[in-house]
């Protein structure tokens, strides 16, 4: 370990347990000037990499700064007078492979106070640590433990593991503690992504909504203009919120009429959901409807009723009349 640079309290051996494998680390007190940000960090990559520039470290430093978690994280830094976890450091090349946040804070505040804040406690592993295990550690950290890392980040962390490592989807639910649909969609997101050039992250819930309902996905292997349709109405606006795709097109799809329309551009996002309601689909009565007629059909409850003794007998039949009676006088009005 080249600890050039150190405070003057001892450092501490010990290992840190990553997928079964020890590694050795050593803790101490490094100067937080000579310790690097790591590029590959999935949130640091996951914000600055979109154009697959590799950032600066001034770059770096910036774009966290203005992240909202960072100013908090000046804050608790502050009021606690130091950190409460090291950072975990690479030696050698010094990146902070784990801490790129708490490493920016602590930066923020050597600009008021260079001595109290010139050190900053490390956990150092060796300079050769396999990077699947640096990346598995980071998903014990932020994905199955404090779980801080936003849905774009965790996406691109997955999709680095099962694209670069060749981690198999299952192992890798199993490794974090996500259902393996859940972790196939993520990655199949943050591809889609990738094959449409969409380097905004801020989109990312628009393409999680698009991707996650079986309406669409059905109407899209239909209908393969379906995508760079809704890409574009995303980019322009005319499809202003995610909750927009997640609420509204799939009533679209399944109006086979309307979502021939849409898709020919004759129909504008909001003009083709208006027709979608007034066609039926997306009608919440028709839905309760359709609801009941499908639970009083099933045997199993036509057995149920039939099973049901003395005072709750009573009960179904006065009620299944009173609904008689009302169905009765609907169907005369609808007819």
């Amino acid at each position: 370990m080249n600890n050039k640079g150190t405070a003057a309290s001892p450092a501490v051996t010990n290992s840190i347990l990553i997928r079964g494998t020890e590694i050795p680390a050593v803790t101490l007190q490094l100067e937080q000037q000579k310790l690097r940000f790591y590029a590959d960090n999935p949130r640091v990559y996951s914000v600055l990499r979109g154009d697959g520039k590799v950032p600066s470290q001034e770059e770096i430093q910036k774009r966290l700064l203005e992240m909202e978690h960072v100013k908090e994280l000046i804050q608790d830094i502050r009021l606690n007078k130091g950190l409460i976890e090291p950072l975990i450091v690479r030696d050698g090349t010094f990146e902070v492979l784990e801490g790129n946040s708490r490493l920016a804070a602590y930066r923020f505040l050597a600009k008021s106070d260079p001595v109290k804040w010139g050190h900053v406690k490390c956990m150092v592993l060796p300079t050769k640590i396999d990077e699947a295990l640096i990346f598995a550690l980071l998903g014990q950290y932020h994905i199955k433990g404090k779980k801080d890392w936003a849905p774009y980040e965790q996406a691109g962390f997955l999709y680095r593991r099962y694209k670069k490592h060749n981690a198999d989807l299952k192992a890798l639910a199993i490794e974090i503690g996500m259902s393996e649909k859940r972790v196939k969609h993520l990655v199949d997101t943050f591809q889609f992504m990738i094959d449409n050039d969409e380097e905004d992250i801020n989109r990312w819930s628009y393409y999680d909504e698009y991707l996650k309902s079986n309406k669409i996905k059905r109407a899209r292997e239909k209908n393969p203009k379906l995508d760079s349709i809704v890409i574009e109405k995303i980019r322009n606006a005319e499809i202003a919120r995610a909750v927009d795709l997640r609420d509204c097109l799939p009533a679209i799809c399944a109006t086979p009429k309307v979502l021939m329309k849409f898709v020919a551009e004759n129909y504008d996002f909001s003009e083709a959901y208006d027709a979608a309601v007034q066609s039926g689909s997306d009608s919440a009565h028709l839905k309760t409807v359709k609801k009941f007629r499908e639970w009083v059909t099933r045997p199993k409850v036509e057995q149920h009723l039939l099973d049901y003794k003395g005072k709750i007998r009573n009960s179904v039949l006065f009620e299944l009349k009173k609904i008689e009676l009302r169905v009765r006088h609907l169907l005369k009005k609808i007819e």
